[in-house]
């Protein structure tokens, strides 16, 4: 009887923490940029503007895992070339990433949206599987 986990053994696994490390380092520099300029921001912002500003801060998470997971795998498909792209490398991205967030959050980093949430998971799947759309329809 076949074995279901041989295809976990044959995954790419140091090449996706590799790239999930530096998707991550990115999007936390791009993190603290954007959370000085939301501060500077929000400093000048009327009562008349809060409800758009809740609704951004409702969108932003989702936003930002998109971009996480597109950085990831556009970094994964110019960095390192000789990885076959298919729908187990993606999954396995998704689990590096994952990885890599949860990790950061023990380090004493201020994050703003860079952190373990179910929203920033969501963005993440989303970023990945609608960027990698020509890899996992692949027959």
């Amino acid at each position: 009887m076949r074995n279901p986990f041989s295809r976990l053994k044959s995954l790419p696994w140091a090449i996706l923490l590799q790239v999930a490390l530096a998707a991550v380092a990115i999007a936390t520099a791009a993190d603290l940029l954007l959370a000085q300029g939301l501060a500077l921001l929000l400093g000048g912002v009327g009562s008349g503007l809060l409800p758009l500003m809740q609704l951004l801060f409702l969108v932003l998470p989702v936003a930002a895992g998109f971009g996480i997971g597109a950085l990831g795998l556009t970094i994964l498909e110019r960095w390192f070339t000789s990885v076959y792209i298919e729908t187990g490398v993606l999954w396995a991205l998704v689990a590096c990433l994952a990885l890599v967030i949860f990790v950061k959050g023990f380090l004493p980093i201020p994050t703003f949206l860079v952190s373990m949430a179910y929203p920033l998971v969501v963005g993440m799947l989303l970023g990945i599987f609608v960027v990698g759309k020509r890899h996992w329809r692949r027959w």
